[in-house]
């Protein structure tokens, strides 16, 4: 399909005009697709946690309250901007375009099928975990530029915790990188055709686990939600926020909790790459039918469903619980953990 675009835009312009014209669509593809995405993961969540909760959840608007996503994307969308008293209102409304540009940017290099991926870059994971980072940017300045004491404790409580927490989850990426020796996500993937590597590895098993938890920490989710404590801080950081600079906040969330699902898909559970069993020919030949994207979005989803399934099960830790598991726990065994992957490829 991507070649017939092609083929169709330069027989009628120019080569350059055409390159144009691809971009903006790869654009307009990818703002689509993270929009789409975030409103059924609000849907989801609501119904998932309506289901631990033993109530229903969304049940009004449309069938089974399919279209309260909607609803309210278009309440947020109408509501009154709110100017803050004595904030710094140059950086009060450039904080959420950080925090919606990095998790766009980490958005669109993520392979999502066969074939479908906005840029594959050779430098793949550094590039994630960079863009990723800035975040924790918007954030802080959404804290500080409010001029509020709640807003400015939740933001360095997430400042705490995102840096904190990013250090363990590139350990854990790094040790796939040393395992595969590639960068590059398509290579990463790739190498996984004949098996993902959660299946090949003891110190991938324990990477793609201390990366489940340390990303589930970096969306600020609870167990992990102490920057948002609703009891204590409001709303955290953006508690002055309000319509459309909140929904971006809003939105940022859901899709960063998709992002952190879809790097674990990526690089340790085949990506968009079947399940092959060694030996088992006429099984394999069967899930070589499921497409790709079927095979991306269904193990990403499941991701999803066990960082929700933390959210309603445990309590909020305490601040100095939750950077201890960190410095104490998961940082130590990540340098083991990727000194063992070093000693089983040299071996």
């Amino acid at each position: 399909m991507t070649h017939w675009i092609d083929t169709s835009l330069r027989s009628c312009m120019s080569a350059d005009w055409a390159l144009f014209v691809e971009f903006v669509l790869v654009g307009v593809a990818v703002l689509a697709a993270y929009a789409l995405i975030a409103l059924f993961l609000i849907y989801a969540e609501r119904k998932i946690c309506g289901f631990f909760q033993c109530r229903l959840g969304p049940n009004r608007v449309g069938k089974w309250g399919i279209f309260q996503s909607v609803a309210d994307m278009i309440k947020i969308l109408l509501k009154e901007l709110v100017h803050i008293n004595h904030s710094d209102k140059v950086l009060f409304r450039a904080a959420s375009f950080f925090v919606i540009i990095g998790s766009v940017c980490t958005f669109g290099a993520l392979p999502f099928a066969k074939g479908l991926q906005a840029i594959d870059f050779n430098v793949g994971v550094f590039y994630l975990m960079a863009v990723s980072s800035l975040g924790v940017v918007g954030i802080l300045l959404a804290g500080w530029s409010s001029n509020s004491k709640y807003t400015m404790i939740g933001a360095m409580r997430s400042g705490a915790q995102l840096i904190s927490y990013e250090i363990s989850a590139g350990l854990s990426l790094m040790t796939i990188v040393v395992y595969c020796g590639s960068m590059q996500l398509s290579e990463i993937v790739a190498q996984q055709a004949d098996g993902w590597f959660v299946f090949r590895s003891v110190p991938a098993v324990i990477a793609f686990v201390i990366y489940l938890i340390a990303g589930h920490a970096e969306t600020n989710r609870g167990p992990f939600d102490m920057p948002e404590a609703e009891s204590e801080l409001t709303a955290g950081y953006h508690t002055e926020y309000s319509g459309i600079q909140f929904g971006f906040f809003y939105l940022a969330e859901y899709l960063n909790m998709f992002i952190i699902a879809a790097i674990a898909t990526t690089m340790f559970l085949g990506g968009w790459q079947p399940l092959h069993i060694p030996g088992w020919d006429g099984f394999n030949h069967v899930m070589d039918y499921i497409p790709s994207i079927v095979w991306f979005f269904g193990k990403t989803f499941v991701c999803i469903f066990l960082a929700l399934w933390v959210r309603w099960s445990f309590p909020r830790l305490r601040i100095d619980q939750l950077l201890g598991l960190e410095w104490k726990v998961l940082m130590p065994i990540s340098l083991v953990n990727l000194m063992l992957m070093s000693i089983v490829v040299i071996w």
